[in-house]
């Protein structure tokens, strides 16, 4: 057998597929491993290119593998998409993520340290904290229009939600009142779930050097410095300060052909040279 130069691995909950290739690009390997396995079979392959599809604890596997003397290289799954062919498998699917590594313009996506993973949490939470409190509060607003009570649209108009709910005279149902103050006292819990997030996020733009030196930027505060400090790649992957615009998303979207360019909205959409999770 050829020399393994490359390991394309599919990524799943139990059972993994693993694709080798060697430095002709030629399939060597093509291996189902369970979960337990995984580490103990790249501990016996000498060291060598493995790749992933950036998704959900592909960071601790690329830890665990790069410990072991192997370059993880990390691939966005919508640039890995191209290379499956045909019919969709693990099998097809690790092929394509060892094919899509060989290529020399690929992108690839670094691994995180699990104290950036634990700092980047926060954000998350936070994020879904809000889906929720939104939630709450359209879901108190679409009750109150049904009882004739119209209040606007948007997380300032909160507070005028709430008074209605708690107002004896507001002319609602008994029944009605005693439900809707369920929301109410979530949507208080998330509100102080969310600021005591917030404290945390500004507790710790003032522990890191990066976050501290971005908030002398001009509308940048803690909750901007601290997301660019902890998510952002770093700051070596980008050859200019437009190619992480890019990353940004602040790019905007092209449909050019034939010579002619034609540039729509701005994507938002992560595409620079680590673009990923």
């Amino acid at each position: 057998m050829s020399e393994i130069t490359t390991v394309g691995l599919d990524l799943a909950k139990n059972v993994f597929q693993a694709h080798g290739a060697d430095s002709s690009a030629r399939a060597v390997l093509r291996r189902k491993l369970r979960r337990d396995q995984v580490l103990a079979f790249f501990s016996q392959l000498p060291p060598c290119v493995v790749a992933m599809e950036a998704c959900g604890g592909v960071h601790f596997w690329g830890r665990e593998i790069g410990k072991l003397g192997h370059e993880v290289r990390l691939i966005p799954p919508a640039y890995v998409k191209p290379f499956v062919k045909r019919q969709k498998n693990d099998a097809a699917d690790a092929e394509a993520i060892c094919e899509a590594a060989l290529r020399p313009t690929m992108r690839f996506v670094p691994v995180k340290s699990e104290e950036t993973q634990g700092a980047a949490m926060v954000f998350r939470v936070r994020e879904l904290l809000i889906r929720q409190r939104t939630q709450a509060i359209n879901a108190l607003r679409g009750h109150l229009a049904e009882f004739g009570q119209i209040v606007p649209q948007g997380a300032a108009n909160a507070a005028r939600l709430i008074a209605i709910v708690e107002d004896p005279d507001s002319g609602l149902p008994a029944d009605a009142t005693d439900t809707l103050k369920v929301l109410v006292a979530a949507l208080a819990n998330l509100e102080a779930e969310i600021a005591r997030l917030d404290s945390e996020i500004a507790r710790g733009a003032k522990e890191s050097e990066v976050a501290r030196r971005l908030m002398t930027v001009p509308g940048i505060g803690p909750l901007i410095g601290t997301a660019i400090a902890v998510l952002a790649p770093p700051p070596e992957t980008f050859r200019r300060g437009r190619d992480f615009a890019a990353w940004l998303g602040l790019v905007p979207r092209q449909h050019s052909t034939g010579g002619k360019q034609r540039l729509g909205a701005t994507t938002k959409m992560e595409s620079g040279p680590s673009g990923g999770c």
